[in-house]
């Protein structure tokens, strides 16, 4: 392939199956909060805990909607933008997830070990998806710098 040739596919748009994976994911996030807060709706005298949990999977839900349709509405070449935005959204649900379990667990003085082993697995499997997702990014970029002669965006800077 010639340089030209390898620049015309890296900035093409999503593939048709990562644009249907993105399309899944929105409408499983977009489902999932939409049923939890028709359950939170219907059941008035709901304890404060039980509320708050609703709320946090509620807005989990709903942000893994919004990071679909920005994915999919993305009419530029992402250059893997979107896999750091979602490992991002991972680790940030995992984060809210394992303090409001922590909190809970805490309170009523149940800590077990295979639930926190559970969700430490879960920690790392977000963490290392994150840095994948970061990794496959900059080498596209550097990819592209040196098929295009451009220079790379620093670490922070979005290009």
């Amino acid at each position: 392939m010639t340089p030209e040739e390898v620049l015309r596919r890296l900035d093409a748009p999503l593939s048709l199956r990562r644009r249907l994976g993105y399309a899944a994911v929105g409408l499983a996030g977009l489902v999932g909060a939409g049923l939890v807060v028709l359950l939170w709706a219907t059941e008035p005298g709901l304890p404060p805990r039980t509320a708050a949990a609703f709320a946090v999977l509620a807005a989990i839900g709903a942000g893994w909607a919004g990071v679909a349709a920005w994915v999919l509405t993305r009419r530029t070449p992402l250059f893997a933008r979107d896999r750091v935005v979602t490992a991002w959204a991972g680790v940030v649900a995992w984060a809210v997830f394992t303090l409001g379990a922590s909190a809970i667990a805490l309170a009523r003085h149940e800590v077990r070990p295979v639930p926190v082993v559970l969700v430490l697995v879960l920690g790392a499997v977000a963490a290392v998806n994150l840095v994948a997702a970061r990794r496959a990014r900059a080498a596209l970029l550097e990819r592209k710098a040196r098929l295009g002669g451009e220079s790379l965006p620093r670490e922070g800077e979005v290009d």
